[in-house]
């Protein structure tokens, strides 16, 4: 199939490619994209270049402790000190998303734009509680990445995923994966937790076990409350029960994979979701003490 390629040299440019073509598909690292067409499974009858963009592969803060981060930054990008010391748990998910030639070219803008379960930057976005920023010819609007992720505001035709604003907390963030392999793999399961000590909260996402990633609202409120806020164990390190800790896996991987689930034989799809639940558990658990050293 002969496909018109486009190749902007400016964000205005490829906003007006996009305005003159709807139909076309915007590509950076293409890492996602290529599956999908050689799978069979995306026809684009024309694409929109934005390796030319030089903005938007870099990001900087902005007032009110907000970082921006461009929607072409590469995960290798992600993985250095200075991105790590700002954001680590993002850090962490670029790092593990895949071999070098995939972090090299793969975008954060591509893992949310594909949104596939197993994205490893997307729990972290959604446990940040971070926005998109989305334009089109004669302007832009802000979306939560959650709304995006799930389909409650998505991305319209003719619109172009630019910025990801990312509030900037200065706290405890961990993240962690399972894999069916060793080295990098796609996740079974990933957990993205954060603290947020001057609220008292406690924020977690699973990731890789449903199409998108899972808030456990409820576990997260549980075991705030457990915590000791005001005391401090070795090293400065918050305080909780370890009962309480692995209680809290177990919330988790039960508001993530439900009982419902585990029905079936000893070899059928209900033992594939307990052994997932608890890959879960272990998981969260893991998260939150990592979270609170």
């Amino acid at each position: 199939m002969n496909r018109t390629i486009m190749l902007p040299a400016s964000l205005d440019e490829a906003v007006e490619a996009l305005a003159v073509t709807p139909g076309a598909v915007p590509v950076a690292g293409a890492t996602d994209l290529m599956e999908a067409v050689n799978a069979g499974r995306l026809r684009p009858a024309a694409l929109i270049g934005l390796g030319r963009i030089t903005e938007l592969r870099g990001w900087r803060y902005e007032d009110g402790g907000t970082a921006v981060l461009g929607a072409g930054l590469t995960h290798a990008r992600m993985d250095r000190p200075d991105f790590a010391a700002l954001i680590p748990a993002l850090a962490d998910a670029a790092r593990t998303a895949g071999p070098p030639q995939v972090r090299n070219v793969g975008t954060l803008g591509g893992n949310i734009a594909t949104a596939a379960p197993a994205g490893d930057t997307l729990p972290v976005l959604a446990v940040l509680e971070a926005t998109a920023t989305l334009a089109r010819a004669g302007g832009t609007r802000e979306v939560p990445i959650s709304h995006l992720l799930t389909g409650l505001d998505p991305l319209r035709p003719g619109e172009l995923l630019t910025w990801v604003r990312v509030p900037l907390l200065h706290a405890p963030q961990v993240f962690l994966k399972a894999t069916s392999r060793s080295g990098p793999a796609r996740a079974t399961a990933s957990v993205a937790l954060v603290l947020d000590p001057a609220r008292r909260a406690v924020r977690c996402a699973v990731g890789a076990v449903a199409p998108v990633p899972l808030r456990p609202l409820e576990a997260e409120t549980w075991v705030a409350g457990c915590i000791d806020w005001d005391a401090r164990g070795e090293e400065g390190a918050a305080l909780i029960d370890p009962a309480a800790a692995a209680a809290f896996g177990e919330y988790v991987a039960g508001a993530c994979i439900p009982d419902g689930a585990l029905d079936g034989g000893p070899e059928g799809p209900g033992a594939v979701a307990l052994r997932l639940r608890r890959t879960v558990s272990v998981l969260a658990r893991r998260a939150l003490g990592r979270a609170l050293k």
